[in-house]
């Protein structure tokens, strides 16, 4: 693999970040596997280069690919056949078994990640896309953390923000997130709401969409059905949504959640809010999870993920697609 290269022939243009993800998942071959049809602009990996090595050797790719170990992001210059790769932490195992709970290989995924979102900050990468983590793994690890947004949160030093889901038919932000059912219309404010909504038309904007329309769902059966089923609707979100009308967005609601995704996918809104995960999760991984895009909505920098898991039960048997990782990296080109 060679030795780092070196800040001399850096270029202007700045690339776009992968992080690995957990070794143990198909994170390393979905990325492998995106590099080997090619990538418009300079991009580089934060991970382990020996995973990522044995990775193009498994998929048969070796005359075609190879890793460049380098120091800086600035130092990916969208050579193609090679995959660039930069790691601030430790190797990982040669021997690390796929498809398998190891708590070095969650720590590495989220070492990874801090790295990508230090260079982020520092104005060295044009965008962050993310390979999938293992919860438990990465809480195995040592870094107790829900998911890949509230570390990006933190580290980022952001207070607002949310997570979208996104493809092609339709678009949903989430009020709350990783959270159990049972929390929720305790952690609704009508403060949360609003901030909801704004982040809602701020990424709307960020995807060259001129006047968005945003819709919101309501927490209860039928929207509460004028408080039949519930005071959320009456209390929460319906002085939100007039609070975000009189800032000048064009926010209506709230819609009954059982068919307001139905009502975007046709057209009726360009994003809908979501009171919980699987509210707003369900009807977009529905439609496919291929083609699915996560964005962490309020960062100062661009996020985009795959919308699927690590998928361990197909780790390391060279099947696993990678369209949805594509569909993450065309969109954080577009958002940045």
């Amino acid at each position: 693999m060679g030795e780092p290269a070196t800040a001399k022939n850096a270029g202007s243009r700045l690339p776009i970040g992968f992080t690995m993800g957990d070794a143990a998942g198909i994170g390393p071959e979905i990325i492998v596997k995106l590099f080997a049809d090619g990538l418009p602009e300079p991009s580089l990996v934060y991970g382990d280069a020996g995973i990522m090595d044995d990775t193009i050797r498994q998929l048969g790719l070796a005359e075609t690919l190879r890793i460049e170990l380098i120091s800086e992001p600035e130092l990916a210059q969208g050579q193609p056949g090679l995959i660039p790769v930069l790691n601030r932490w430790r190797e990982l195992p040669a021997d690390l078994p796929a498809g398998k709970i190891s708590p070095i290989a969650g720590r590495g995924a989220y070492e990874y990640l801090c790295h990508a979102i230090d260079d982020a900050m520092a104005g060295k990468l044009r965008a962050i896309v993310t390979a999938p983590l293992n919860k438990e793994a990465m809480q195995a690890g040592g870094a107790d953390y829900p998911g890949h947004t509230e570390v990006l949160a933190e580290r980022s030093a952001t207070g607002h923000y949310a997570m979208m889901l996104a493809n092609q038919e339709l678009r949903v932000i989430l009020a709350t997130i990783h959270v159990p059912i049972s929390q929720v219309s305790t952690l609704l404010t009508q403060e949360l709401e609003l901030n909801t909504i704004r982040l809602a038309h701020h990424a709307c904007l960020q995807a060259g969409i001129a006047h968005p329309r945003v819709a919101v769902a309501g927490l209860n059966p039928h929207a509460g059905e004028h408080g039949r089923f519930g005071q959320e609707e009456t209390l929460l979100i319906e002085p939100a949504v007039r609070q975000a009308r009189e800032q000048g967005i064009d926010a209506s609601g709230p819609w009954p959640g059982d068919t307001v995704f139905m009502r975007a996918r046709r057209g009726e809104f360009d994003i809908v809010v979501a009171q919980y995960h699987d509210q707003g999760l369900i009807p977009v991984k529905y439609l496919g999870i291929d083609q699915g895009v996560n964005v962490t909505v309020g960062l100062p920098f661009i996020r985009t993920s795959v919308d699927h898991g690590t998928a361990f039960d197909i780790a390391g048997q060279g099947i696993a697609d990678p369209s949805s990782l594509r569909a993450a990296y065309d969109l954080a080109l577009a958002m940045s």
